[in-house]
């Protein structure tokens, strides 16, 4: 008898883990509630902007134009950060990289300034109408977009829906499937997920240039399933794993910092008319 009762407090415990594992995977994937709220305008030059999706929710953002004097040399960097990044704390980390470049990241929806509320659904879907916002502004330049961790769903995402002239890919995986398996092999993940990211099949068959970076000990995005996604990129003009480096501590390091200065010269330089 007390096998039995056992057996049914597992089952038990193991139904009420599923369950709150269930409810709770918005705020997990989505931990808008961890980042800081900021409305300030951000470093230097730096102005504040905003769109409205059709549902009515108004997107906020920033924008820190390139250095004067840049010409034709200009692009347009727009910033998809991971699920704990401001917007404000992006634009400024990418301009330090790309100072001649243009750099543009939003807030996503449901983190504040941003109205709504965050899912998987909503980025992707929010991705073309920014990049439809930045690019009325007359003029021919290329808009590059540099994805970090669940950031380059987004960023691939876009580049299916959108004609960018390449993607810089920070720790990205194949799918939000695929890494839920990896982190919960013991759940039935494919019938719990309610939040999608199919990377790979929004990056399979697409011709524009792209660099991949990864942290050699990264244990939120495991190798495999970054490798997945080297697989499928038609164009793949960086490659770069950088030594002894965490998915966390890797922003900060020199090596990380050349190689994305370097991914960026690559990009662009395989973007170019011939």
């Amino acid at each position: 008898m007390w096998l039995a009762k056992f057996g049914l407090f597992l089952v038990l415990a193991y139904v009420a883990v599923v369950t709150a594992l269930y409810v709770a995977q918005t705020a997990l994937l989505f931990p808008s509630w961890l980042v800081p709220a900021t409305d300030s305008p951000g470093p230097g030059p730096a102005l504040r902007i905003e769109t409205v999706t059709p549902d009515g929710e108004r997107l906020r953002g920033i924008r820190i134009p390139g250095a004067p004097g840049s010409g034709s040399e200009q692009v347009v960097v727009i910033g998809f950060g991971g699920n704990a990044w401001n917007a404000n704390d992006l634009a400024a980390y990418l301009h330090d990289l790309y100072p001649s470049a243009e750099v543009i990241a939003f807030h996503y929806r449901g983190y504040e300034p941003s109205g709504g509320k965050p899912s998987a659904a909503a980025l992707l879907a929010d991705a073309p109408l920014i990049y439809d916002h930045i690019a009325r502004d007359p003029g021919e330049i290329a808009i590059i977009a540099v994805g970090i961790s669940i950031g380059t769903g987004v960023a691939a995402h876009l580049a299916r829906q959108r004609p960018l002239a390449g993607l810089i890919l920070v720790s990205p995986f194949d799918s939000l499937e695929a890494l839920g398996r990896e982190h919960y092999p013991w759940l039935p993940v494919h019938w719990l997920l309610r939040h999608r990211m199919e990377v790979t099949d929004d990056l399979r068959g697409l011709s524009i240039p792209a660099a991949v970076l990864a942290a050699e000990k990264d244990d939120i995005i495991p190798a495999r399933r970054t490798d997945a996604v080297r697989r499928v990129i038609g164009n793949l003009v960086l490659d770069r794993t950088i030594a002894g480096a965490g998915h966390n501590d890797l922003y900060h390091r020199p090596d990380f910092h050349a190689a994305m200065v370097e991914a960026l010269a690559k990009v662009r330089n395989a973007a170019a008319p011939r």
